[in-house]
């Protein structure tokens, strides 16, 4: 069975408190669904100040999940490094690693945004500096003994679950990051399919001799959205799919690459183009017979609840016990 994802990141640009509330309990309780179903994983991540309401603490998300799950991993994918107090960051981890049985994942990377450094007072021109920091003493703080951070001498405990540490990856798509997992030998996740940075963070496992691996998205890796009549959902909440890829566009420089970098400008072009994509359930299934994982979003852009459990119900019941059943074979 291919690797199956769903993703929140709990946007609404037209959300109450009470709207927004009801979001989040759903997408716990799409979660929930999900795990008796046998996906793979929850995928979140982290934006601040955001006026879309966009997710900001997914550790706590996580937690969350893994309170109403059993066995379902949470990638939070990526947390923002610098914005994070390097000791309690570590505890965080280390308590929903035991709380989860190891079933967290997380990717630290730097941000693209300015604005969410100076939110946080943390100076944009050190964020390089302040990830190395980050990684190192996570990794020394899971080690339960003490160590030295800022000229004190620490202890980070309660040690987590999985040993020697929860799985943490670096995650970026330039150079600098690449050489940064290499250095500390922690697996590499490039933010789009990117086979020559891939090829580069390998010399560098060499150069430094260290140990790692990749973990790299698919040359396609569209966002899905199951539905019966995909002319009827494009119609009715393209605007939807729309107003997330325009987000994502407005703060990514020429320098940035991303598995969901998107130039449309209208629901047509968005449809075009492929970044998201809804499917019929014999599509969906046909897609993943021919190799792909699916990453299933459906929340997204603030897409109403109803549609977004319409298409996990499909997903859930439409198109996962056939791809179970067609991988068991006769």
């Amino acid at each position: 069975m291919p690797v199956t994802v769903v993703r929140f990141n709990l946007v609404d640009p037209a959300a109450t408190p009470d709207t927004l509330s009801a979001r989040y309990r759903a997408a716990l309780e799409m979660s929930a669904y999900a795990d008796d179903r046998g996906v793979s994983t929850i995928q979140t991540e982290e934006h601040h100040g955001v006026a879309n309401n966009w997710l900001p603490s997914p550790f706590a998300f996580a937690g969350a999940v893994f309170g109403a799950t059993r066995k379902i991993a949470v990638t939070v994918s990526a947390v923002i490094g610098p914005l994070h107090e390097p000791l309690r960051l570590a505890e965080d981890i280390a308590v929903l690693d035991l709380l989860s049985g190891g079933r967290l994942v997380t990717v630290a990377g730097i941000g693209y945004r300015p604005e969410e450094y100076a939110a946080f007072g943390v100076e944009w021109t050190r964020r390089g500096k302040l990830q190395d920091e980050l990684l190192d003493t996570l990794l020394k703080a899971w080690t339960g003994e003490e160590f030295t951070h800022r000229g004190r001498t620490v202890r980070v405990t309660p040690r987590p679950h999985t040993q020697p540490h929860p799985l943490l990856l670096v995650g970026g798509s330039s150079k600098a990051a690449a050489r940064r997992a290499a250095r500390f030998g922690l697996p590499f996740f490039p933010s789009a399919h990117l086979p020559e940075l891939e090829a580069y963070y390998n010399e560098k496992l060499t150069e430094y001799g260290t140990e790692g691996w990749t973990m790299m998205p698919a040359a396609e890796t569209p966002l899905l959205h199951l539905s019966e009549d995909p002319d009827r959902t494009w119609a009715e909440h393209g605007e939807h799919f729309l107003h997330e890829a325009r987000t994502y566009a407005s703060w990514q420089s020429k320098d940035i690459r991303s598995a969901v970098r998107s130039g449309a400008t209208t629901v047509a072009e968005l449809r075009a183009e492929g970044v998201y994509r809804v499917l019929t359930p014999d599509a969906c299934v046909a897609f993943a017979e021919g190799g792909a994982n699916l990453v299933l979003h459906p929340l997204v852009g603030g897409m109403p609840v109803d549609e977004g459990w319409r298409s996990m119900h499909l997903f859930g019941e439409n198109v996962l016990p056939r791809l179970k059943d067609r991988l068991r074979g006769p």
